[in-house]
């Protein structure tokens, strides 16, 4: 678990791939992992997403850190497990969940807001946070609750895009978590994977110049 905590330190990105069509999936993460993107996740609410996350193990395994993402629950992460994902990631704290992944060696991720479901996350075993949704939350909020909880890692998910991802970091961000502004599904439909390719190279580029 500690090992995928530091490539997540490490590439400080996650690509979140949400509602991706399967006839377009493989092309789109090489798209990814071909710009620098080493972290991926398909949200189990893609229709497929266990099937996606088994084939994505197998074909890119060696070259990115491919996990899930809306783990809601238990049964989510059986799902997600069994089809070898290497994390899971929540929009919400479910502590059994936490367990669940800590028995198996899986890093568990959970989305929280407060300080305290923060606080309560770590306590449960999670060795880092995503902090959701900063995109209505802003960069000062992350900025505030970094006083007092300096030393968790944060993965700040939502509103990040190449005007701001610096922001983030130096309101005190370990990561951040993209989706729409990374993967353009216009040019997933349209093919134009190097243009995905292209926008991911920007921001892994943005990551390293921080």
């Amino acid at each position: 678990m500690g090992s995928m905590l530091n490539e997540l330190l490490e590439h400080k990105i996650v690509a979140i791939l949400r509602g991706i069509e399967d006839s377009r999936a493989d092309e789109t993460a090489k798209a990814l992992i071909d710009g620098g993107i080493k972290l991926m996740e398909i949200t189990m609410n893609t229709e497929g997403a266990a099937k996606m996350i088994h084939r994505w193990r197998e074909k890119f395994g060696d070259q990115a850190h491919i996990g899930a993402g809306t783990v809601i629950d238990v049964k989510k992460a059986e799902e997600a497990a069994a089809a070898g994902a290497c994390f899971l990631i929540s929009p919400n704290l479910d502590e059994e969940v936490i367990a669940y992944g800590k028995e198996r060696g899986i890093a568990v991720w959970p989305g929280v807001m407060t300080p305290t479901e923060i606080v309560k996350a770590i306590k449960a075993g999670a060795d880092a946070v995503k902090l959701f949704p900063m995109g209505t939350l802003g960069v000062n909020y992350l900025k505030e609750i970094r006083g007092p909880l300096n030393e968790i890692p944060i993965l700040a998910t939502g509103g990040v895009d190449l005007h701001n991802i610096q922001d983030y970091f130096r309101a005190g961000a370990n990561a951040v978590g993209m989706g729409g502004k990374l993967v353009n599904m216009d040019w997933v439909k349209e093919g134009r994977f190097d243009l995905i390719a292209e926008r991911a190279r920007a921001f892994a580029d943005a990551v390293r110049a921080k």
